[in-house]
Order: structure tokens, then C-alpha cells, then sequence
């Protein structure tokens, strides 16, 4: 079994972020980021949001800049998965898919959350091509365009305010007529000459060559179908956090998956803390999950040279 002072599960940026603040603070630190590691960034083409950018950015290469930043600092990069995590107290044991295992002092649970999408055809072809899943990162781009936004909650109300800003049209399609948004947002909506609401309605099909230029919908209760043109379609019909590897660990999760943290990052096990979203309840931005793992960085620090 290998030791480690502490081990960070996620590279995408609360994982690199919560690595730079703990090597730099003495700690021995390892980073299993899986194959793939950067999480939903690298699905983005464009970021315009992530302070000190002049020009926009694109996914791929923050995070490539970020892991090799994590690399020169003395940080190990795994390219394996965590199968699992045990112990209830430091150390804690972390076994990777492959069945090698770590003993680290600290845990950092990094590993993201995944948008959920609708399963239509088109999907994986317009993704990043019109299909987004989130209108903070991406409807700047849409600025002067018809867009759609799909759901029903607080972020698919609050998202078609913020786009109806600057979009000269604002779709929301819901598949009923009763909305989990409260009261007062759905009022804003509504008021909005921008923004049609297109109830008891789901998506069938997005349609375009090689960038989206409609949505097909079929209706619910009467079953007919028609298009609707748009240039951008936002899904908000929420996000899975990604801690299956923890429903058998001791860390505290609440009903849909987010690891139950407090605003310091602390768990609910002495040592292990969470970062990014995993453990977001409503941002799910990358430079608040950079942030939140500078916090997770700091606090590791603090418990592993308190318990050395």
C-alpha cells in the first residue's frame, strides 16, 4: 500500500486548485483524476467568464495549464479511477479501480458533477454547437440570437431572466404547467415580454446541420408536435453529482448525491472535505469550485501538520 499525506479524488479545477494550496503548504499530494481527468470543462469550448483571460479560453487548454501547474509544483497525477473510499478516521484507505490502494492522511472528494441531459437525438452532435448546459458560462455567445431553455426549477427560471438580457427571444420549455421555481421568479417570468413560456411541451428532437437551428417538441396531452427556430438551446433539468464511489464510505451525502459539506469544506468525517460540485448546491461554476478547493487545499493542510 502506498502512503501519501493527502489524496485529492477529481482533477478538474477544485481538484488542481485544492492540490496547488496543499503541495505548496509541505503536503506529499496526490491527484487521481481518472483517464479523462478535467471534468466538464473539457466539453467547453469557449470560457469567457474565468478571470484573467483577455481573449476567451478554451476548455481543454485551462485545464491542460492547470495540470501541468500541479505537475511542476511536485503533485502526482493518477490516471486512475477511486473504486472507493474507506475508514472512519485518519488514515483513510483509498482503493483505486485497478485494486492498487492508497493510505492517505487527507481526503479531498473533487470529482465534479455531470449535467443531465435529455436524451434526444442530435444531443452528443450539438453539444458545444448550440446545446449547452449552462446559460451563465454560455449565453453570452447567444447575445442577439432565439434560444431555448428546457425545465421547470429555479435555475431553468432563473437562467431565462439572465438570457432574455441579451437574447432577443427566450423560449422555456416545461412538461407540465406546475413549476418547482418559487412564486416570485416564476412572476419575473412571466412578466417578461422576452420570454415565452411553451408549458405541458417536451423536445423531441434538436434540429440543425452543424450547429442547432430548432428544437422539435411535442406536447404532452394533445401529442402534437411542432418546431420551434432557435440558435441555442440550454439545458436546466439539474446535475448528477458524481459520489457513487461513496454511497458504502462514512461521508455523509445528502438525497440527490451532493456530498453534505460545510462552508469550510469540512465533511462529515474528520479530515476528508469536499470541493467544486460535488458539493454545490447552486453555482456550479468553474472559478467558484476553483475557489472552494483552494479552501479544501488550506483546510487539509491545516488537519494533516495539526495531526503529524
Amino acid at each position: 500500500m502506498k502512503k501519501t499525506d493527502l489524496l485529492i479524488i477529481g482533477a478538474g479545477p477544485a481538484g488542481c486548485s485544492a492540490a496547488i494550496y496543499a503541495v505548496r503548504a509541505g503536503l506529499k499530494t496526490v491527484i487521481a483524476g481518472g483517464a479523462m481527468p478535467g471534468g466538464q470543462l473539457l466539453q467547453t469550448s469557449e470560457i469567457e467568464n474565468y478571470a484573467g483571460f483577455i481573449d476567451p479560453v478554451g476548455g481543454f487548454d485551462l485545464m491542460e495549464r492547470m495540470h501541468k501547474q500541479c505537475k511542476r509544483l511536485g503533485v502526482e497525477m493518477l490516471t486512475d479511477e477511486v473504486a472507493q473510499l474507506k475508514g472512519s478516521k485518519t488514515p483513510y484507505t483509498v482503493v483505486m479501480a485497478g485494486g492498487e490502494e492508497y493510505e492517505a492522511a487527507s481526503v479531498i472528494i473533487a470529482t465534479g458533477a455531470r449535467a443531465r441531459w435529455l436524451g434526444v437525438p442530435n444531443e452528443e452532435k450539438f453539444k458545444g454547437h448550440g446545446l449547452s448546459a449552462c446559460a451563465t458560462c454560455d449565453g453570452f455567445f447567444m447575445r442577439g440570437k432565439e434560444v431555448c431553455i428546457v425545465g421547470g426549477g429555479n435555475t431553468a427560471f432563473e437562467d431565462a431572466l439572465f438570457l432574455a438580457q441579451f437574447c432577443t427571444k427566450v423560449y422555456l420549455i416545461h412538461r407540465r404547467d406546475a413549476f418547482r421555481a418559487d412564486q416570485v421568479t416564476v412572476n419575473k417570468v412571466r412578466e417578461n415580454p422576452k420570454i415565452t413560456l411553451v408549458l405541458n411541451s417536451v423536445v423531441e428532437e434538436l434540429l440543425g446541420d452543424e450547429t442547432v437551428s430548432g428544437v422539435r417538441i411535442k406536447n404532452v396531452k394533445t401529442n402534437a408536435t411542432s418546431e420551434l427556430a432557435c440558435q441555442g438551446v440550454f439545458v436546466a433539468v439539474g446535475a448528477v453529482p458524481q459520489t457513487d464511489f461513496l454511497k458504502n464510505s462514512l461521508v455523509g451525502l445528502a438525497d440527490n448525491g451532493l456530498v453534505l459539506a460545510d462552508e469550510r469544506t469540512h465533511t462529515t468525517l474528520e479530515g476528508v472535505f469536499a470541493a467544486g460540485d460535488c458539493a454545490d448546491k447552486y453555482y456550479r461554476q468553474a472559478v467558484i469550485a476553483a475557489g472552494s478547493g483552494a479552501k479544501a487545499g488550506i483546510e487539509a493542510a491545516a488537519f494533516v501538520n495539526l495531526h503529524r
